[in-house]
């Protein structure tokens, strides 16, 4: 197989390539590394390699696939980890590019690192993160902007924007997410690939210190990749019970065995805005023409209003508020370690997260009940909404790309249709989902007319019912391909 080919083949295939001992790990490292090292710098996607360390495992990899071990299901197959709250021993963790913590090294393991390697995949890197994951683009300053490979210079979109464009790009055939708030689901819209965010409980979170804050909101580790098969097949592997995880399903699914099931005669329940949301008319245009893709196998689509009762600007502040506790436990973590980073270092992390860091050490506990009541609400309205559709869809985002700024603080668009929206988080229609726990993917829809640029359709699940979003996936790639719009990233001047 001539070298070029390596790196367009699916996860799938590579790990089936090195059972069969069709393709050596070792020339299938070597042909990844070779396109990163080509592509990356004009995207600044990865910011961290590791390329040496993933050799030397590729060659014990196939050592292993000679020798007649057992392999697992990820035997030899490349992939890379985001750099915010993801850990790997001996490695970096910049908690998404905070300037003063360049030098500072892991001493544990986050469950993607963990279970990848346990399934045999090899972490060649980290990807560039916002700090604290706390937006919905990619910038910081100490790495600067990653862009999007269907036009440079255009953000990613955050938090796991290395991650997005890495895969969009085709340097990896899939990549680690973590999603608070749509970080899996955003990039994967803004660079043309699919994200997958699963069920509460089903990847098991050992990277935090506080077991119980992942809940306000619901944040998971995940997947983002360029084809729904590799999604279910990385998602199994990091998927699973962990004891350390009060909140972790104490239960293993097998995901890939969704992919071809039929959904005719399924209810499907679209809706354009969840009901409060401006979106972009660029971002309609495309998904209302995507949506038909369920119809032609055999789906039955109506529109449908969750009737949330709080307007997109009250729901984005609650996400800030959480959000802002959630840093706030961080910046007191990392003080304990020695890095006071809001005193010692205020320029590292950008203005807005000064701000609801205050607001959330004004909060009083009758403050967050309030809020969390909200969050019930809005679960109750999800919830209502699937039990009378099986799948969900609305655009993943409502806006389109935005220009990388020049001085590491990247934000999203201010006002969308003339009215005025958060610029962190306010134009993501994925965050709802994390005040509810629901699974839910976002799948190429399309490029846009204009400027032919990925437009993400997100697809919601019943709670635990993450066969059903990844069969639906896997439908509207059947009925709706997108691997051809990869042409654009590929054709892009290096």
């Amino acid at each position: 197989m001539p070298a070029g080919d390596v790196p367009h083949l699916s996860a799938v295939e590579m790990a089936r390539l090195v059972r069969e001992r069709a393709l050596s790990p070792v020339e299938l490292m070597d042909a990844v590394i070779a396109r990163i090292e080509a592509r990356n710098p004009t995207l600044n996607a990865l910011v961290y390699s590791a390329f040496d360390e993933a050799r030397d495992k590729a060659k014990i990899a196939e050592r292993d696939v000679m020798a007649g071990k057992a392999l697992g299901p990820l035997h030899g197959v490349p992939t890379a980890m985001k750099d915010c709250v993801d850990f790997k021993p001996g490695w970096p963790s910049t908690f998404g590019g905070i300037r003063c913590l360049a030098n500072a090294i892991a001493d544990s393991c986050c469950t993607f690192a963990e279970r990848m390697e346990a399934a045999g995949a090899i972490i060649v890197g980290k990807t560039n993160s916002p700090q604290l994951g706390f937006r919905g683009t990619c910038d910081n300053t100490l790495f600067g902007p990653t862009s999007t490979p269907f036009k440079v210079g255009y953000n990613s979109g955050g938090s796991s924007g290395g991650s997005g464009a890495m895969v969009g790009d085709g340097m990896l055939p899939f990549a680690e997410g973590t999603d608070g708030g749509g970080s899996i689901r955003i990039p994967a819209a803004w660079c043309g690939a699919f994200g997958y965010k699963s069920s509460y409980g089903r990847v098991a979170s050992m990277s935090r210190t506080n077991a119980f804050s992942g809940t306000s909101p619901f944040v998971t580790e995940g997947i983002i990749a360029r084809r729904v098969e590799d999604a279910a097949l990385a998602t199994t592997a990091i998927a699973g019970y962990d004891h350390r995880d009060p909140f972790s399903l104490d239960e293993s699914v097998d995901f890939t065995g969704a992919l071809n099931t039929d959904i005719r005669g399924w209810k499907i329940g679209y809706s354009r805005d969840f009901g409060i949301f401006p979106v972009d008319p660029a971002v309609i245009e495309v998904v209302d023409a995507a949506v038909k893709a369920f119809e032609d196998a055999g789906a039955i689509v109506e529109e449908v209003d969750p009737g949330f009762g709080y307007s997109q600007s009250e729901l984005s502040d609650v996400w800030c508020r959480f959000s802002g506790l959630n840093a706030m436990g961080a910046f007191e973590a990392y003080k304990a370690m020695g890095y006071d980073i809001l005193k010692d270092h205020p320029d590292d992390v950008p203005p807005e997260v000064h701000e609801w860091d205050r607001i959330a050490r004004t909060l009083t506990p009758l403050d967050k009940h309030n809020d969390q009541i909200i969050q019930t609400r809005i679960f109750l309205a999800m919830q209502a909404m699937l039990a009378k559709y099986r799948i969900v869809v609305t655009p993943t985002l409502a806006a389109m790309q935005v220009k990388n700024a020049d001085d590491g603080n990247t934000r999203g668009p201010a006002t969308i249709n003339g009215e005025a929206v958060n610029r962190l988080i306010g134009w993501c229609m994925t965050y709802p989902v994390n005040f509810s726990g629901h699974p839910a993917a976002s799948a190429p829809a399309g490029l846009s007319s204009k400027d032919k640029l990925p437009v993400g359709l997100q697809i919601i699940g019943r709670r635990y019912a993450d066969n059903d979003v990844f069969a639906a996936s896997a439908a509207f790639e059947r009925h709706r391909p997108w691997m051809d719009s990869y042409a654009i990233p590929e054709a892009r001047p290096l």
